[in-house]
C-alpha cells in the first residue's frame, strides 16, 4: 500500500515539472500554451472577483511577461466571455462545498466524465473553471503549495485525453473561432462536471 501511494508520489512529481511556468521542460506547444492560460484565466478572474488581492504569473509558476503577448490576451479574453460561469449562484455553491478535499483520482474522473461523450470548446472552458475554483481556494485559503498540483492535474487532462482534438481544432487559436458558439453549451457543461464531482466524493 505505502508502495503505491510512493510510486502516485513520484508520478506527481513528474507531472508538476510541466506545471511551472519558469521551470517547464515539457517541449510541447499545446501543454505549454495551456498552462499559460490558465495562470490568464486564473489572474484576470481573481482581479474580477477581488479587485484588491494581486495576483502575478510568477505567483502561479509562470513568467513576468508572459501574459503581454497580444494572441495570449485574446485568447484568455474569449475565455473570459463565458461570463454566465461567474454569475451562477448555486454552481459557486457547490464548487465551494466540493472542492474542500479535492483528490487528484476524483479531479481525473470528473474530467473523463466531462468529455466522455465529446468534446467542445464550451466543455474544455468549463474544465479551466474549475481548475481556476481550485486555484483561488489554494490562494485565498493560504495553501498556494496546492497549486503546483492543481496545475499537474490538468496539465494531464489536457495531454490525455485533450491533445489531439486541440491539434484538430488548429491549436488554442481555435478558442478565438469557437467560443461565442458555445456559451451555452458551457453553463450546461460546467454544472455537469460539479454534479458528477459531487457523485465521486460521495462514493469514495
Amino acid at each position: 500500500m505505502a508502495d503505491g501511494r510512493e510510486e502516485e508520489r513520484r508520478e506527481e512529481d513528474q507531472e508538476l515539472l510541466g506545471a511551472v511556468g519558469g521551470e517547464d521542460v515539457i517541449d510541447d506547444p499545446i501543454v505549454d500554451l495551456a498552462a499559460v492560460l490558465l495562470r490568464g484565466y486564473a489572474i484576470e478572474s481573481i482581479k474580477a472577483e477581488e479587485p484588491g488581492r494581486h495576483v502575478s504569473p510568477e505567483d502561479l509558476g509562470g513568467r513576468s511577461s508572459e501574459q503581454q503577448d497580444p494572441q495570449v490576451k485574446e485568447m484568455v479574453e474569449q475565455l473570459l466571455k463565458i461570463t454566465e460561469l461567474n454569475r451562477n449562484a448555486e454552481l459557486q455553491q457547490l464548487i465551494n462545498q466540493v472542492l474542500g478535499n479535492c483528490a487528484r483520482g476524483i479531479f481525473t474522473k470528473v474530467a473523463r466524465n466531462n468529455f466522455a461523450d465529446g468534446i467542445n470548446w464550451g466543455r474544455v472552458v468549463a474544465l479551466f473553471h474549475l481548475a481556476y475554483r481550485l486555484i483561488y481556494k489554494a490562494i485565498t485559503s493560504n495553501h498556494l503549495e496546492n497549486i503546483k498540483i492543481i496545475f499537474s492535474w490538468f496539465l494531464q487532462v489536457i495531454r490525455e485525453q485533450l491533445h489531439t482534438w486541440l491539434v484538430q481544432q488548429g491549436g488554442w487559436e481555435g478558442v478565438i473561432r469557437g467560443i461565442s458558439r458555445w456559451r451555452t453549451v458551457a453553463i450546461v457543461a460546467s454544472v455537469v462536471l460539479v454534479a458528477t464531482f459531487v457523485y465521486y466524493r460521495r462514493t469514495r
